[in-house]
C-alpha cells in the first residue's frame, strides 16, 4: 500500500499537477468587521450597492474564485459579500451581479435548495480547522444549515456534511433587475465558540451558479488542497460578543386516529384501531459555560414525518443502509463518528427516554449518549415473557486534536437486555493524521464482547489512505474483522473477513467548452476470509464525465465480478444441500446520466444488465434433489429513472423508478427444465411520485405515492419455484401539510394508507404468509395533527 502511495504521488507530480502549499493560497487572509449600531436591511442593497449610514459601515468582500469549472479564475458574474455585527447578531450581505432570467431561485420548503443558486457562509468558530457552522440560502431566502466536519466522509455518513443540525437564524432574499440580494442575520445564540472578549474565527464565502457548475469561494480554496478549513480567511473585529444562556424546550402534542394490522404474532395477525390517541413529550436543551451542550428528550415522537427514499432491498446477501432521519439522534451525531460505523442509531427503535452530551473545549471533543429501546418488548406477543422488556444503549466518545489537523480518540459502546441476559461490548481506540496538503492517514482498532444467547468474542480493525487532489485522487481501505466480532449498535454488515479497497481517479479539466471535466476511474476490491480462503473480488473502471448544468455521465464498460460461497453462506441464505465452496464469476456492463441543464427539469436514467447471484433462493425443493450450486446464477437486469419538473415555481414534482430483474441462467434452467419451471426469478419494481407545493417559506402541501412490487417466478411455476419469495403489492399514500415557523416550532397535518395484497380474511398460506391473489386490502391508515413550539430562553 505505502509503495502504491509513493508511486501515486510520483504520478501525480509526472502529470503536471502542482502540489502548492495552503499558505501560499490566501488561505492566511485576515478578515476585519466592524460593530454596528443597528441591523443592515435588506432594502439597503436593492441597487446592488450598499444605501445609508449602517450598509455603508460594512465590511466588502470581493475576488471570488472559482473551484469549478475553472480552478482559480475569477467569478463569472461580480460578487460582493457585506459583514457586520452587533450585540446578538452576526449580519451577511450578498449582493449577486446576474442576469434574473437565468438566475435559478424557487419557491421551495426549508433545506430543498440543490436545484437553485446559493450563497452560503461557513463558520470555524474555534478556528481549528476541523469544524464549521455553514448558513446557506437561496435567491428567495430558503434556508439550508449544517455542520462541516474536516475529518469525516463516506457514503454512510453523508460526506463531511452533518445536515441534521438546525438553526434558528433569519434570511430573506429577493431578485433585482440585475441579479439577487440575500441578506442573513445569525445570533451568537446559535453558535458555540470559545470565551473570551476578542475572538478570531475561520470564515469561508460561498457562490455557486448552477446553470454553469460554477462554484466560487472568498478567500481561495482549491481541490490542491484537501480539505476547507485549512484554507480559510481569519474573521477578526468581534468583540465583546457571548452565546449566553441559552435553554431550549420544545413540548410536543399529537392526536391521531388509526388503523393497523398487528403481526406481532404470525399465527395470528389482526387488526388494532383507535378513534382519537393522544401523546405528548419534550424535546430540552441546555448550554453550558457556551461549550458543552445536554440534550434531553422524554417520550419522543418519531412518526414519519420525512419519508424514507426507495431503494432495492430484494436480493441483497448484506443489510442495505438506510440514512437515520430523526432530528434527537442526528444533531451533533459527527461527534460519534468513527472510521468504522459502530453508532448506526436506526438500531434504536422506539425509545421512551434519551440524553446526549456533547461539547469541545481546550483540544478535547467529549460525547456522550444513553437511551433505552421498548422495541424488544413491542415487536413480541402480549403472551410473550419478553412483552415489555426493554434494552438500553450507552456510547461514550472522547478525541484529542493534536498536531496540524490530527486527532486521537476512544469510543466504547455498550448495549444491554438484561431480561434476555444479553449484552454487546465494544471499547477501542481511533487516529487520524494529515500528511501534508493533500494525504490522509485514519484508523480504529476496536474489540468487542458479546452474549446473544452464547458468548464470542473478537477484535475489528481498519485503516484508510486518502489523497485529494485537483487531478490524481486516490483511496484505500483495508478492513480485518474477526468471525467473533459482533457490534449491536452499529453498522457492520460482514464479518470473517480481510479485504482491501481501493479507488484510483483521474480528472482532467478543459479550460473551454461544455465540460468541467473527465477522466478514469477504478474501483477495485478482495476479500479473504481468516483462514486464507479468497472470497470476494471485483475489478470494476469506468468513465466519468461531468458538464456544465449540473451534467454526469458515468459509463462502465465492463465489471468483472466473483463471490466464493461457502456451505455456511447457502445455509445463512436458506439453502441447504451444498456441501463444497462454489466461485461464482459475474459481469456487468452499464451506463448512468443525470443533469439539471434545463432550468425547469432534472433528467437521471441508469442502466445495468449481467450475470449475477439469486440470493433468495426457493426454501423448499423435492428431497432428492442433489443442489448443484449453478442453480443460483441468474442474469441480472437494473434500471432507474428520474424525472423532478417544476412546471410553476412554487410546485417541485419528483419521481423515481427503480427496477431489478433477475432471470435463470443456462445452467439454472437447464437443471430446473425437468421441473417444468420457467426461466423467471423475480422482478422487482418501485415507483414513488413526490409532490410539494410550497406556498411560502412556512406553508407547504406535500404528497407522496409509491408503487412496490416484488413479481415472483414465472407466472404458473408454482410446483418448484425459483425464489421463496412470495408475490407482493403495495400502494402507498401520505399526504402533509405543514407550518413550519422555523426548526422546533411546526404544525403537521398528515394523513397516510397503505395497501397490500393481502388474504381478505387474514389467512396463512404455508409459502405465501398473508400474501394473496385476490387484490388488496387496506393494511394502515392514519390521520394526526401535531403542534410543537420552541420556547428559547
Amino acid at each position: 500500500m505505502f509503495l502504491f502511495m509513493a508511486t501515486s504521488a510520483a504520478h501525480a507530480q509526472a502529470a503536471g499537477e502542482q502540489v502548492t502549499p495552503p499558505e501560499k493560497i490566501a488561505a492566511h487572509a485576515e478578515l476585519h468587521i466592524p460593530r454596528l449600531t443597528q441591523a443592515p436591511a435588506l432594502e439597503d442593497f436593492l441597487s446592488m450597492e450598499p444605501k445609508g449610514e449602517v450598509a455603508q459601515q460594512m465590511t466588502r468582500v470581493t475576488d471570488f474564485r472559482q473551484r469549478n469549472p475553472h480552478d482559480g479564475d475569477p467569478v463569472t458574474q461580480p460578487t460582493a459579500a457585506y459583514l457586520g455585527y452587533d450585540q446578538k447578531n452576526l449580519y451577511v450581505v450578498f449582493v449577486c451581479h446576474d442576469d434574473p432570467k437565468k438566475v435559478r431561485g424557487r419557491m421551495s420548503r426549508r433545506e430543498d435548495v440543490y436545484d437553485d443558486d446559493q450563497v452560503e457562509i461557513m463558520l470555524d468558530t474555534f478556528h481549528d480547522q476541523r469544524r464549521a457552522y455553514a448558513f446557506l440560502s437561496t435567491p428567495l431566502g430558503i434556508q439550508w444549515d449544517a455542520i462541516w466536519n474536516e475529518a469525516t466522509r463516506g457514503e454512510t455518513n453523508n460526506g463531511n456534511w452533518d445536515q441534521s443540525w438546525d438553526a434558528v437564524w433569519n434570511s430573506r432574499g429577493k431578485l433585482t433587475e440585475q441579479g439577487y440580494v440575500v441578506w442573513m442575520s445569525i445570533p451568537f445564540k446559535s453558535l458555540r465558540f470559545p470565551a473570551g472578549d476578542k475572538q478570531e474565527w475561520g470564515v469561508i464565502l460561498y457562490r455557486e451558479i448552477t446553470r454553469n457548475t460554477e462554484d466560487t469561494f472568498w478567500p481561495y480554496v482549491t481541490y490542491k488542497v484537501a480539505g476547507r478549513l485549512r484554507q480559510a480567511a481569519t474573521l477578526k473585529g468581534l468583540e465583546g460578543i457571548s452565546p449566553g444562556r441559552d435553554i431550549e424546550l420544545i413540548p410536543y402534542g399529537i392526536m391521531r386516529g388509526f388503523r393497523a394490522l398487528d403481526q406481532r404474532d404470525p399465527s395470528n395477525p389482526y387488526f388494532q384501531h383507535a378513534v382519537a390517541q393522544g401523546q405528548t413529550g419534550l424535546d430540552a436543551k441546555f448550554v453550558f459555560h457556551d461549550h458543552f451542550t445536554l440534550d434531553a428528550t422524554v417520550n419522543p415522537d418519531f412518526s414519519q414525518v420525512e419519508s424514507e427514499d426507495p431503494q432495492i432491498t430484494v436480493n441483497q446477501r448484506f443489510a442495505v443502509y438506510f440514512p437515520e432521519k430523526r432530528p434527537f439522534f442526528l444533531e451533533n451525531e459527527d461527534f460519534f463518528r468513527t472510521p468504522i460505523d459502530l453508532f448506526f442509531t436506526r438500531n434504536i427503535a422506539d425509545p421512551s427516554a434519551g440524553l446526549r452530551l456533547t461539547g469541545k473545549q481546550n483540544g478535547y471533543s467529549v460525547g456522550l449518549m444513553t437511551t433505552d429501546d421498548r422495541s424488544p418488548g413491542l415487536i413480541v406477543p402480549d403472551s410473550d415473557p419478553l412483552s415489555g422488556s426493554r434494552s438500553y444503549y450507552t456510547i461514550a466518545r472522547v478525541s484529542r486534536d493534536i498536531l496540524n489537523q490530527s486527532s486521537v480518540g476512544l469510543l466504547y459502546t455498550d448495549w444491554e437486555y438484561p431480561q434476555a441476559k444479553q449484552f454487546n461490548r465494544i471499547g477501542g481506540v481511533d487516529a487520524r493524521f494529515r500528511l501534508g496538503p493533500t494525504w490522509s492517514l485514519e484508523g480504529q482498532a476496536v474489540v468487542s464482547s458479546t452474549n446473544l444467547g452464547t458468548y464470542q468474542a473478537g477484535p475489528a480493525d481498519q485503516i484508510e489512505l486518502r489523497r485529494d487532489g485537483l487531478h490524481f485522487s486516490y483511496d484505500n481501505i483495508y478492513s480485518d474483522i474477526s468471525p467473533g466480532f459482533t457490534t449491536v449498535p452499529g453498522f457492520v454488515n460482514r464479518t470473517d473477513i480481510r479485504s482491501m479497497a481501493q479507488t484510483i481517479d483521474y480528472r482532467f479539466r478543459p479550460k473551454k467548452g461544455w465540460i468541467v471535466d473527465w477522466g478514469p476511474s477504478i474501483n477495485q476490491s478482495l476479500v479473504y476470509d481468516h483462514e486464507g480462503t479468497r472470497l470476494d473480488t471485483d475489478y470494476y473502471p469506468y468513465l466519468a464525465i461531468h458538464g456544465r448544468g449540473q451534467t454526469y455521465v458515468f459509463l462502465n464498460p465492463y465489471e468483472e465480478k466473483r463471490e466464493r460461497l461457502r456451505p455456511q453462506d447457502f445455509a445463512a441464505i436458506g439453502l441447504s444441500g451444498v456441501t463444497a465452496d462454489f466461485d461464482y464469476h459475474e459481469r456487468y456492463t452499464g451506463a448512468s446520466f443525470q443533469t439539471s441543464y434545463l432550468k425547469w427539469a432534472t433528467i437521471s436514467a441508469g442502466y445495468t444488465y449481467g450475470d449475477g447471484v439469486n440470493f433468495v433462493p426457493a426454501a423448499k425443493l423435492p428431497k432428492h434433489f442433489n443442489l448443484p450450486p449453478q442453480y443460483l446464477t441468474a442474469r441480472v437486469t437494473r434500471a432507474t429513472g428520474g424525472l423532478t419538473i417544476r412546471p410553476i415555481k412554487p410546485l417541485k414534482i419528483d419521481n423515481t423508478y427503480l427496477y431489478e430483474r433477475l432471470r435463470a441462467s443456462d445452467a439454472a434452467y437447464q437443471f430446473m427444465k425437468a421441473t417444468r419451471a420457467g426461466q423467471g426469478i423475480l422482478g422487482n419494481h418501485i415507483f414513488r411520485s413526490k409532490w410539494n407545493w410550497q406556498f411560502t417559506p412556512r406553508l407547504s402541501m406535500r404528497l407522496i405515492l409509491q408503487y412496490y412490487a416484488v413479481l415472483a417466478n414465472t407466472p404458473g411455476n408454482t410446483v418448484y419455484p425459483y425464489t421463496y419469495l412470495p408475490t407482493q403489492k403495495q400502494f402507498n399514500t401520505d399526504f402533509l401539510i405543514t407550518y413550519l415557523v422555523h426548526p422546533g416550532t411546526a404544525v403537521y397535518v398528515g394523513y397516510n394508507s397503505d395497501l397490500q395484497n393481502y388474504d381478505h380474511g387474514l389467512a396463512l398460506d404455508p409459502l405465501a404468509g398473508l400474501y394473496s391473489n385476490r387484490g388488496y386490502i387496506n393494511d394502515s391508515r392514519q390521520f394526526f395533527v401535531k403542534v410543537a413550539y420552541q420556547f428559547r430562553y
